[in-house]
């Protein structure tokens, strides 16, 4: 939601974005976006922006992100942990609108409708094999494997190979373990580091979370080391899912373990703003818990999520939330 009016990272650049916060009177960032003033050139927003800026907000907006999340939900509900990617595919068929799909998902959704099945609907005519479509399906897999960062890979991984292939599976499986990694992980760097014990260490989303590390480590401020890490990754499209790690990375990282703070830097970051945002909240939200949590950003959402997936539309937040609670307490 914070990140959702300025997802488009070939136009909304950091600078842009924080031209826009100075504009409006908002850095620091503490609170979702305000809404454009009259008469701002060079600022537009994404069209769903009266939905998800300051005072507009009257329930979470629908987007894709949250879709896959309530699939995920009901995939374990369904089929429980076992679940295999062949059925991934079909719940797609069944409960989400192939125009409500983007990119890597639409392509394997269109070849799962044509016949295809997995791994061939990851491959065949799919130039996005690699972008953070799949990273962004992987948060409920780390919410119910509380400390148990492999199992929330292993998970996330036979969800992602439907569409997804090496860094772009790499990413999911390592969001799934950093989520279940921050249950019992003292911070988010940490976390961090354990979750990437789950993927390659030669992959190049591998590198790009040590190098982003390193970077922290070596002092640089927030804004100096993305430049650094934008240099490393350059060539890469805003919504491969490489440069979007070292993004996500680095809030995590610089956000010292303040929840508002965290999620405030990862939007301010760029590239594909929502999915990053979301990842971001999903792990700062595990480490600092509920209670710790700022009204002014789950308030205004009144407990009601708007979904495209076939039965979901108005679900409650804490129904939600108290569901996969259950999920995660199931014995092993």
């Amino acid at each position: 939601m914070l990140g959702k009016p300025v997802e488009r990272g070939d136009h909304w650049t950091r600078e842009r974005i924080d031209a826009y916060l100075r504009l409006t009177g908002a850095l620091p960032l503490t609170d979702y976006l305000p809404p454009p003033p009259d008469g701002a050139e060079g600022f537009a927003l994404r069209p769903e922006w009266p939905l998800c800026v300051r005072g507009g907000i009257r329930e979470s907006c629908r987007d894709d992100d949250v879709d896959y999340t309530l699939l995920g939900l009901h995939l374990l509900e369904t089929y429980g942990f076992g679940f295999t990617t062949e059925q991934v595919g079909e719940l797609w068929l069944l409960r989400l609108p192939y125009l409500q799909t983007y990119t890597a998902e639409r392509a394997a959704y269109r070849n799962l409708a044509n016949g295809l099945r997995p791994p061939l609907t990851a491959t065949y005519d799919n130039p996005y094999q690699e972008w953070i479509g799949a990273l962004i399906r992987a948060d409920v897999y780390g919410w119910t494997s509380p400390g148990d960062p492999r199992r929330a890979a292993g998970l996330a991984r036979r969800d992602a190979v439907v569409s997804h292939t090496g860094n772009g599976v790499y990413g999911a499986m390592w969001a799934a373990a950093l989520i279940a990694a921050a249950f019992t992980a003292p911070d988010a760097r940490s976390a961090l580091v354990t979750a990437l014990e789950v993927v390659p260490p030669g992959s190049r989303l591998a590198r790009t979370v040590r190098e982003t590390i390193a970077l922290y480590e070596a002092g640089l401020g927030w804004s100096d080391a993305l430049d650094e890490l934008a240099v490393r990754t350059a060539g890469l499209h805003w919504i491969h899912v490489v440069p979007n790690a070292a993004v996500l990375t680095a809030g995590l990282l610089y956000g010292e373990g303040d929840f508002t703070r965290t999620i405030a830097l990862t939007v301010r970051g760029g590239l594909d703003t929502d999915s990053n945002g979301a990842t971001a909240g999903s792990v700062a939200g595990v480490l600092c818990g509920a209670a710790a949590i700022p009204p002014q950003w789950s308030r205004p959402l009144r407990d009601r999520v708007r979904s495209a997936v076939y039965g979901f539309d108005g679900a409650g937040i804490r129904d939600l939330a108290e569901r996969t609670l259950r999920l995660a307490t199931l014995p092993p």
